[in-house]
């Protein structure tokens, strides 16, 4: 899930460091929104305003983590 998550963000997010701790501080609200329409798509999950805060998308870790906890919730 992690590569796939990763590809995701280099190919939408080609100017950002993906391996900073502080990718957050990076994206613009755009880019999150991106990402958010991207990974709802892709893992078919709900995300949404209460998902979008530093502390998940302040890495890719963080990103695949919320990711993760998305899925468990469906189940």
């Amino acid at each position: 899930m992690k590569e796939r998550i990763r590809t995701i963000l280099e190919d939408n997010l080609p100017l950002a460091d993906l391996d900073s701790d502080f990718l957050f501080a990076e994206l613009s609200s755009l880019d999150i929104t991106t990402i958010m329409m991207l990974l709802s798509d892709e893992y078919h999950i709900t995300l949404d305003s209460r998902d979008v805060s530093p502390k998940n998308f302040m890495t890719v870790d963080s990103i695949v983590a919320m990711v993760q906890r998305k899925l468990e919730e469906k189940k």
